[in-house]
């Protein structure tokens, strides 16, 4: 997995002070992305032992509430299978830490036979506290939304999601 750029320190992406780190790759191609370069999944810097190491120490200050996946898609099945090594350190090592990801995916499409839906998924989401789902539209964007761009997008809260089986929406 390649990603354009880890972010020290963010406060848009999630709730509190986190960690942003943008992966590359994304099939959704989004209409007025802000973020096109990261499309390519060639694009950027190799993801590296390193790079995981350095974002475990950037997460490990008390005032970083945690890391936030996005890019590119950090859902392309890819992704998810690149990035499992790095949510299971974070929740092993820094379990106070919570995890946003952001997907142009929907949550349905991570369920078994959904389009985002590999070997990986289910553990993959196992680590993540909240997805922002939906792909971005032009068409309902309004910037007066927390955390997201477009009115079609959600914010899951997928620990209460899995034990209600149904989708549940985070207040933030």
């Amino acid at each position: 997995m390649n990603y354009s750029e880890v972010k020290p320190v963010t406060i848009e992406n999630g709730t509190g002070v986190r960690v942003s780190l943008f992966v590359s790759g994304c099939r959704h191609h989004c209409r007025e992305c802000f973020n096109p370069e990261t499309w390519d999944f060639g694009y950027g810097k190799p993801f590296t032992t390193e790079t995981e190491a350095e974002i475990m120490e950037m997460l490990r200050p008390a005032y970083i509430a945690g890391l936030t996946l996005l890019g590119g898609d950090p859902g392309e099945p890819e992704n998810q299978q690149a990035l499992l090594p790095l949510l299971k350190k974070v929740r092993k090592e820094l379990p106070e830490k919570n995890v946003w990801a952001y997907s142009g995916y929907v949550y349905e499409d991570f369920l078994p036979e959904g389009r985002a839906c590999c070997a990986f998924t289910k553990e993959f989401l196992s680590h993540i506290d909240v997805l922002v789902d939906g792909p971005f539209l032009l068409e309902q964007k309004d910037i007066s939304l927390r955390f997201r761009g477009s009115g079609n997008q959600r914010i899951i809260d997928l620990a209460a999601t899995a034990a209600r089986g149904e989708v549940v929406l985070k207040c933030v």
